[in-house]
């Protein structure tokens, strides 16, 4: 291993520059606020949420997280996003996942307005990314391609492989891998020979969400490995779905479980939270 992608260094870094952006439209008298939206009390998604309130503090913007008791009902919650949708101080809007299971979590998602949907789920956001489009970019994806990029990565050309195929991640996140010229192949439960074909990608993006399943012999000697999974592991410690001592004898570049992915999800979710605020100012 050449390179660390420290995620935690390179939010710090962006963040910086975020502040500025704020700033800029502070002294404009405009408003630059993430209202987030957290149903029952599910503890990780507590501190999700927490954590999300805190960097906007750190970068000067508003924020609000509006806590709903377990049983509240959908209509409720959609009377809610309404209210928010049509409030002129808020700039971004998250409903944080999962919700309850008697709220339809797609229903919910698509009442969002997709000007303010800053997690990037509402169809519309989606359909813009698909076709090349974007208004904003999916947080986790987004985050992954910075942590490339930034880190020196000459995405165009290169053979990526996804391992995943969620909507949250896996989907969109070889459609931007796809915008920077790579060649992109997308693995799932039913590819066959998946250590054969992660071994072709120079770039690996695994998020499956199976603790260090990819091995150090399934990585292509020089490859840019970046970790989504977060997995907790009886002993109590925190991996990846990457075997991290293995893979960083071969990877060129890999990033680190915690303190990889994780910190440019949040990063990314605030630089959506500013562009809607700028779009908003047509700056």
């Amino acid at each position: 291993m050449e390179i660390l992608l420290d995620g935690k260094l390179l939010a710090e870094k962006m963040d910086a520059e975020f502040a500025l952006r704020v700033e800029k439209i502070r002294k404009n008298g405009l408003p630059v606020k993430l209202t987030a939206i957290l149903v029952g009390n599910d503890p990780a998604s507590e501190t999700y949420v927490r954590m999300k309130g805190k960097r906007c503090n750190k970068l000067g913007m508003g924020s609000e997280t509006i806590n709903l008791p377990e049983e509240t009902t959908q209509q409720q919650l959609l009377e809610l996003i309404d209210k928010l949708n049509k409030d002129k101080e808020t700039t971004g809007i998250l409903t944080q996942l999962p919700l309850p299971k008697h709220i339809n979590e797609q229903t919910i998602l698509e009442a969002i307005d997709p000007s303010k949907d800053v997690d990037c789920f509402h169809p519309y956001n989606v359909g813009r990314l698909s076709i090349g489009s974007p208004v904003f970019l999916p947080a986790t994806p987004a985050g992954i391609i910075a942590l490339l990029e930034r880190y020196g990565a000459i995405l165009a050309g290169k053979r990526a492989v996804v391992i995943g195929r969620s909507n949250i991640v896996g989907k969109p996140v070889s459609m931007l891998l796809l915008s920077k010229n790579c060649t992109v192949t997308v693995c799932h439960s039913k590819t066959a020979d998946l250590p054969g074909v992660v071994r072709e990608g120079d770039i690996v993006v695994a998020a499956v969400g199976k603790a260090e399943m990819v091995r150090g012999d399934w990585i292509k000697p020089g490859a840019w490995v970046v970790d989504v999974g977060t997995n907790k592991l009886e002993d109590g410690r925190q991996v990846g779905d990457v075997a991290f001592d293995e893979a960083k004898e071969v990877a060129y570049a890999i990033s680190p479980v915690p303190k990889g992915v994780g910190p440019m999800t949040i990063t990314m979710l605030m630089e959506n939270t500013i562009r809607s605020a700028e779009l908003r100012a047509n700056f």
